[in-house]
C-alpha cells in the first residue's frame, strides 16, 4: 500500500493503472477510521482492481466554534485498518496542499443544503461539496463511497455529481452500529460511558418511529412528536432537529408516502453532536 501526501504523486500512481485497464474506487474520510469507514473500504475493494482512501480533516467544513482542532486523528492506526482492508493507495494531504494560499474557488449548492443539517451549520456543505469535487478532480475514481448515516451528505453529493455531469458512480452503504445500535461515528470517541448510553436515545427514537409508520401512521407530525417526546426524557439529550423529509429532495413531507428519509441529529451533555436515521419507502 502506497501512502502520498500530494496530488502529483496520487495522479501518477492512477495514471498507471489506468494504463494496466484498471478500475478505481474512492473512498473519503477524516480519518479516524473505525468499522463503518472500513466496510466502504471493503465494498469499494469488492467492485474496483484498486482503492484510493483521502484521510483529511477538511477545515472549510468546520464552523468557527466547531471542533476542528479537537477533532480525533490516529493516522497510524488509520493506514494500519486501510491496509488490511485491502486499500491500495491513501492521499493523507497536509491542508496546504488542498487548499494552496490565494485559494478563491468554492462548490456550492442551494435546495439541498437549506434543510437539516445545513440549518445549523450553514457552512458545512460548502466545504463538503468542495473537497469532494477537488478528490474527484484528483483521483478520477469509477466509483465513489458514502455512508448512508450521512444521508444528507450523501443526497447533496450525487446531486452535484448529476448537475455538474461528473462521470463517478456515488454508491450510498449501510449505517453500520456498535453492538448496542449506537451509530458508529469518529465522535463517539468524545463520550464517557454515561454519554454513551445516553446517546442510545437516537436509535431507541429510530425504532419507535419506524415501529409508528409499520404501523399504518401517514401523518410525520404524529411520527416526530412521538420521537422527540421519547428524546426529551434522556436528561443529556437537546434535540437539533427530528424530521421526515423526501429523500431526494431533503424537502419536509405532508404525508408518509414513497421514498423518506428520517432523520435526527442530537447533543448529547450539550458537548458531542450526533445524526442517525433511517430510510424507508412507504407504498
Amino acid at each position: 500500500m502506497y501512502v502520498v501526501k500530494t496530488i502529483a504523486e496520487v495522479r501518477a500512481h492512477v495514471a498507471a493503472w489506468r494504463k494496466q485497464g484498471k478500475t478505481v474506487g474512492l473512498v473519503t474520510t477524516m480519518g479516524y477510521l473505525h468499522e463503518g469507514h472500513q466496510s466502504l473500504i471493503k465494498k469499494s475493494v469488492e467492485e474496483n482492481n484498486r482503492t484510493v482512501v483521502t484521510i483529511f480533516v477538511n477545515p472549510m467544513q468546520f464552523g468557527p466554534t466547531e471542533d476542528l482542532e479537537s477533532y480525533p486523528r490516529d493516522l497510524e492506526k488509520d493506514l494500519k485498518l486501510c491496509e488490511e482492508t485491502g486499500a491500495r493507495l491513501v492521499f493523507a494531504p497536509d491542508p496546504e496542499e488542498m487548499y494552496e494560499e490565494g485559494f478563491v474557488s468554492y462548490v456550492d449548492m442551494n435546495g439541498l443544503t437549506n434543510h437539516l443539517c445545513g440549518l445549523s451549520r450553514p457552512i458545512h456543505f460548502r466545504g463538503v461539496c468542495t473537497v469532494v469535487n477537488k478528490f474527484f478532480n484528483i483521483v478520477q475514481p469509477d466509483r465513489a463511497y458514502f455512508g448512508q448515516k450521512d444521508a444528507q451528505q450523501l443526497a447533496v453529493i450525487k446531486r452535484m455529481v448529476k448537475d455538474l455531469n461528473m462521470n463517478v458512480e456515488v454508491i450510498g452503504c449501510p449505517i453500520v452500529r456498535e453492538e448496542d445500535g449506537l451509530a458508529m461515528s469518529s465522535r463517539n470517541t468524545y463520550m464517557d460511558e454515561k454519554e454513551h448510553k445516553a446517546a442510545l436515545i437516537l436509535s431507541r427514537s429510530l425504532l419507535l418511529g419506524k415501529k409508528i409508520i409499520n404501523d399504518g401512521e401517514k401523518d410525520p407530525k404524529k411520527v416526530t412528536e412521538k420521537m422527540i417526546e421519547l428524546i426529551n426524557s434522556e436528561p443529556m439529550a437537546e434535540i437539533d432537529y427530528v424530521e421526515i423529509v423526501n429523500n431526494e429532495t431533503m424537502e419536509a413531507v405532508d404525508k408518509i408516502q414513497g421514498e423518506i428519509l428520517c432523520a435526527i441529529a442530537v447533543k448529547i451533555n450539550n458537548k458531542v453532536r450526533l445524526i442517525d436515521n433511517f430510510i424507508m419507502n412507504v407504498r
